[in-house]
């Protein structure tokens, strides 16, 4: 192996040559380096918050319910011989429903009429009996026992006369009963036997009469929200004053019926089991629109504010039991507000704390957002939708 001293130093000045190379790009390339740019802005939807009045309402479920319902049943038993009425109309009071074949009974009276008239004829010859009796016991010719028996036989004929007349009376009721009327005006169910069956007195169910004109609404509410109510009327509800709340009843498809409803019934305890109070309503039904067992809302007007903040349910975020929305700053960059929320309305949400008058609100676009961000504003506004 053969060793040049002059070797050594040029290997070292050849790696201080790379080194140098090296250094100089990187010093280049930091220089040559510019700031990060700043972020763009992120398209957001707002709403512009405005004092307006409003109207609070809340729902219940609720069930219609007839205001009188009968169920008819025959006061004699027998062959149901004819429907008189058809299914699912209205009836008028008095009106023949169901006829029971009559013959029975037509034969029971004619046997009663003819003991009546057997206990007439029995009780005029016990009168002529007493009145040949009563001038000869004053002469003598007549013992007293004789007097007396013509006195019982007269009064014994008169009270069979009673009798006869009386089971006259019940053939004749029983006859009357045959024909089977509707009670009241109202509207006819399905009948349950035909005819050609056998029904027993007061027993069998022949149909049912649902009075239908007005209709009652049932709801119940909650014993804490009653206690809101009485404060906010300063009195509790009474029906015969109902023209400080007003109560609209909603058909299952969201219409609102245009008859006005007023309160008719408030219990008078709270149900220990559901812990709520039983409400009625009465509401006209002349064009028969509403039917019995029916399900329906009732919508109450709880406040009507004049100054309330409203904006979109989904412009707020829940977190950890706080709500807090998005607001865009007099910067134009992106803020957090903690806010404490009211009653709904539709789709809004009444702002009882945390915002004012003036401020703008992101609706849409919260998901890329972080306190600081620059918004960009320039999409349609969100209007919240004003309640009827």
């Amino acid at each position: 192996m053969t060793f040049h001293p002059r070797s050594v130093p040029y290997r070292f000045a050849g790696r201080l040559g790379l080194v140098s190379v090296f250094s100089t790009v990187l010093l280049l390339g930091s220089c040559g380096k510019s700031a990060p740019p700043a972020p763009s802005p992120v398209p957001v939807t707002v709403v512009h918050l405005v004092n307006r009045p409003i109207t609070v309402a809340e729902e219940y479920p609720a069930q219609l319910e007839a205001s009188n319902t009968v169920e008819i049943r025959p006061r004699v038993g027998g062959v149901l011989e004819r429907a008189a009425a058809v299914e699912g109309q209205r009836v008028k009071s008095g009106e023949v429903l169901f006829v029971i074949d009559p013959q029975p009974y037509r034969a029971a009276l004619a046997q009663a009429q003819a003991t009546l008239a057997q206990a007439e004829a029995a009780q005029a010859q016990a009168k002529r009996d007493l009145a040949r009796a009563q001038p000869l016991s004053k002469l003598d010719a007549l013992s007293q026992r004789e007097l007396d028996a013509a006195v019982a036989a007269d009064a014994a004929t008169a009270a069979q006369v009673r009798a006869a007349q009386a089971a006259v009376r019940t053939a004749e009721l029983n006859l009357g009963y045959t024909e089977v009327h509707a009670p009241i005006d109202g509207v006819m169910s399905r009948a349950q036997i035909r005819i050609g069956g056998l029904v027993t007195a007061y027993t069998t169910l022949l149909t049912t009469v649902y009075q239908t004109d007005p209709m009652y609404v049932n709801f119940s509410i909650g014993e804490l929200r009653l206690l809101q109510l009485q404060r906010e009327l300063g009195r509790p509800p009474d029906q015969r004053n109902p023209s400080r709340r007003a109560f609209h009843v909603l058909l299952a498809d969201g219409e609102e019926i245009q008859t006005p409803a007023r309160l008719d019934f408030i219990d008078a305890a709270v149900d220990l089991k559901t812990d709520t109070l039983a409400v009625r309503l009465a509401i006209a039904n002349s064009r028969q629109l509403l039917r019995a067992g029916q399900y329906v809302k009732v919508s109450v007007e709880t406040a009507a504010p004049s100054d309330a903040l409203l904006i979109p349910q989904r412009a707020v975020q829940e977190l950890q039991d706080k709500n807090f929305v998005w607001v865009v700053g007099g910067d134009g960059k992106a803020q957090q507000r903690d806010v404490t929320m009211g009653p709904r309305v539709g789709a809004d949400w009444i702002v009882e704390k945390g915002l004012a008058a003036g401020d703008t609100v992101i609706v849409d676009g919260v998901q890329k957002l972080k306190p600081g961000t620059p918004v960009d504003t320039a999409q349609q506004p969100a209007v919240a939708k004003r309640p009827s």
